[in-house]
């Protein structure tokens, strides 16, 4: 089963029982908290909200985040992109900083590609970003960690140039599987760790300028 919260809640916000489960979701709220859904897409994804006596008063001697993480009614902004269904499962789409905004307006979630795109084998890990053209344009993008040894294992494949073409072939299938706007476009291969944090979370601003050459 899953669930779903953050230090500041206490932590639970949500979670799933053994009698009460949806696959993919991460449950229903608890009893003792409100939810919410701010600022909703067309489909119904926004920012998950949360009210309640498990959330946090503020954080210690720092009211600028405070005021930017909590409303003055009491409603705190967890920061996740989600959606809640008419049976009151919430799912967990992404991260609010990291969404990808597309000139179309269409929201592009980078979690939902790098999980498909990570179910590969021989894929060790994946970023995807957006990537703005002269002309104004959005790209997705994706940058892939690859593990040699095990897809010359597997596929008895070699050289980069392959292995570059393997990959490819691997997104187009993640891209099949989603709408066109979502599609990723560009690609970067390598075998060198992405850059973490000491709790193993990507360091999206530093791969950006590794990949930007800054």
């Amino acid at each position: 089963v899953q669930g779903y919260g953050l230090t500041e809640t206490s932590p639970v916000i949500a979670a799933e029982t053994p009698n009460c489960r949806r696959l993919g979701s991460i449950g229903k709220k608890f009893n003792s908290v409100e939810v919410k859904i701010d600022n909703p897409d067309e489909d119904g994804i926004g920012e998950l909200m949360a009210k309640g006596p498990s959330v946090m008063l503020g954080y210690y001697e720092n009211e600028e985040a405070t005021k930017e993480a909590l409303e003055e009614d009491g409603w705190f902004h967890t920061g996740d992109l989600a959606r809640i269904d008419k049976d009151g499962f919430i799912f967990i789409c992404g991260r609010k900083k990291s969404v990808i905004v597309l000139n179309n307006g269409k929201n592009v979630f980078p979690e939902e590609i790098e999980t498909l795109l990570n179910k590969v084998e021989g894929i060790k890990e994946s970023f995807v970003y957006e990537k703005k053209e002269d002309d104004g344009d959005v790209k997705v993008c994706v940058k892939i960690v690859y593990d040699k040894d095990l897809i010359k294992e597997l596929y008895n494949i070699d050289g980069q140039e392959d292995v570059r073409k393997f990959l490819w072939e691997k997104v187009k299938e993640v891209n099949k599987l989603m709408p066109k706007y979502k599609y990723v476009r560009e690609m970067i291969i390598t075998e060198e760790e992405l850059i973490k944090t000491t709790t193993l979370k990507i360091k999206s601003h530093e791969e950006m300028k590794k990949i930007l050459g800054k």
